[in-house]
């Protein structure tokens, strides 16, 4: 099965992209571990990708795009894949379905998790991370037995800026515009599951394994 999987930040994707792979058997292929890898290898895509981050600008599409080109093409990706955090606008969207068509192959399904901005805002401004040993940490879901102070190593927790209430927020906005079209765009090709992301996360898993099995996955 070649799968799509997107959802607002905060709803848990790379969470469940992780279960959701492992049951399909495919790679789950994300941009930041295709960025990494690329950097990491000295590639000429990878040369010209850390030119732009270290400017501090996003990468253009068409790096990113020949990126996941060369990685679909890989032998792991050939009977399916599971892609994380790619497409992120229509435009990606439509380069996307021509680099499959070129392989020979297209998407089964897009999975959307769904979860409204109110919950997104309570999962992520209640993250606490450790100055010590990095471990994330929940004021509600997961909390330290002491206030501010981590069970593991007994480092400060701290409020990382991107989980401040503002920065959500804005980061809402941004996926609101660029990202939240591509619900449209796959819906009109008859792509699109829709996951209620909202509670436990066995119980989301559980849900979107039930969805790939209406699929046939």
């Amino acid at each position: 099965m070649r799968l799509v999987l997107v959802g607002p930040p905060g709803a848990g994707k790379g969470t469940q992209a992780e279960f959701i792979a492992a049951h399909l058997a495919v790679p789950k292929i994300s941009t930041g571990d295709i960025f990494r890898a690329n950097v990491v290898q000295g590639t000429p895509l990878g040369i010209e990708a850390k030119r732009y981050m270290d400017a501090g600008q996003l990468v253009p599409d068409e790096v990113t795009i020949n990126m996941v080109r060369d990685r679909l093409a890989e032998a792991d990706a050939a009977d399916g894949f599971l892609l994380d955090g790619f497409p992120r606008t229509v435009p990606q969207a439509v380069a996307l379905d021509k680099l499959l068509a070129n392989l020979g192959a297209g998407l089964d399904l897009v999975m959307e998790l769904v979860v409204d901005d109110d919950e997104v805002i309570r999962r992520l401004s209640g993250r606490r991370q450790c100055h010590g040993c990095q471990k994330i940490w929940h004021v509600e879901f997961d909390p330290p037995s002491r206030d501010g102070i981590c069970d593991r190593c007994g480092g400060q927790l701290y409020q990382r800026d991107d989980d401040l209430p503002a920065t959500i927020a804005e980061r809402l906005r941004v996926y609101a515009r660029d990202t939240a079209p591509l619900v449209d765009y796959y819906g009109a090709q008859g792509r699109l599951v829709g996951i209620d992301a909202t509670g436990p996360v066995e119980d989301v898993t559980l849900r979107a394994i039930d969805a790939l099995r209406s699929y046939g996955g």
